[in-house]
């Protein structure tokens, strides 16, 4: 593993809270002819609905 990165942001549309997960991931491997890199991105949304009064 190279590298790892994660960030993370909150906001709000409404009444609906949102979490967005950012997760970069980059490794590096040996070829005999040239360089290997692979790379792995995921986006995660978590969404909570704020209950109404009733």
């Amino acid at each position: 593993m190279l590298k790892s990165d994660v960030k993370t942001y909150t906001y709000k549309v409404g009444k609906n809270n949102y979490i967005v997960i950012n997760i970069f991931q980059s490794a590096t491997a040996h070829a005999d002819n040239g360089n290997v890199l692979a790379s792995n991105a995921v986006n995660l949304k978590i969404y909570k609905n704020a209950k109404g009064k009733r």
